[in-house]
């Protein structure tokens, strides 16, 4: 059985997601950055998270991801299937033609037992306990989200206020009262 880097990122993700959810939205380039994984690969797999309810996303200035729900209802094969990683150790995919039309190969049951195996020790495992284990590593949160300023090079210039006419007839006006 070979777990993928799409795997492995999305459980990454939403362990960062969950330790950071209590300030509010987390961005995707939060994350990104935080985790070193590309933002544009963190939008497919959030986009399929999303699909199956394990992340909510908020629009706008503010937004961002949060949990679809509590952190101890998701587990890491809720993660790992959703972002349509197989969990599968056999040769064939699970459809018993190992050896092609002659059919299952000797160790077609060992191999099917062990996804299941698998299957259950992945269902068995929270994304709270990720995070708990997280925690008690002593990983430290910071307190308030990352939220950088916009800085523009072009100084802002404000607009210079005339005390003049601002037409011809304006113009006229001053010259007729003068």
């Amino acid at each position: 059985m070979r777990l993928t880097t799409k795997g492995r990122f999305a459980v990454t993700a939403m362990i960062d997601l969950a330790l950071r959810q209590n300030n509010g939205p987390v961005t995707l380039a939060a994350i990104s950055q935080r985790q070193q994984i590309s933002l544009s690969y963190l939008e497919q797999l959030f986009g399929k998270l999303r699909r199956q309810n394990l992340v909510e996303s908020t629009r706008g200035p503010g937004g961002g991801y949060t949990l679809g729900r509590k952190a101890l209802d998701i587990s890491v094969a809720d993660i790992i299937l959703s972002v349509d990683e197989p969990i599968d150790a056999t040769h064939c995919g699970g459809k018993e033609n190992c050896l092609g039309e002659t059919g299952r190969c000797m160790t077609h049951e060992l191999w099917t037992s062990l996804n299941q195996r698998m299957i259950d020790f992945l269902s068995s495992v929270s994304l709270q306990k990720l995070v708990d284990d997280q925690l008690a590593k002593g990983l430290q949160v910071e307190d308030k989200p990352m939220h950088k300023r916009a800085i523009s090079a072009m100084p802002v210039v404000k607009p210079i206020r005339v005390n003049a006419p601002n037409s011809v007839f304006a113009l006229g006006n001053v010259f007729v009262k003068g």
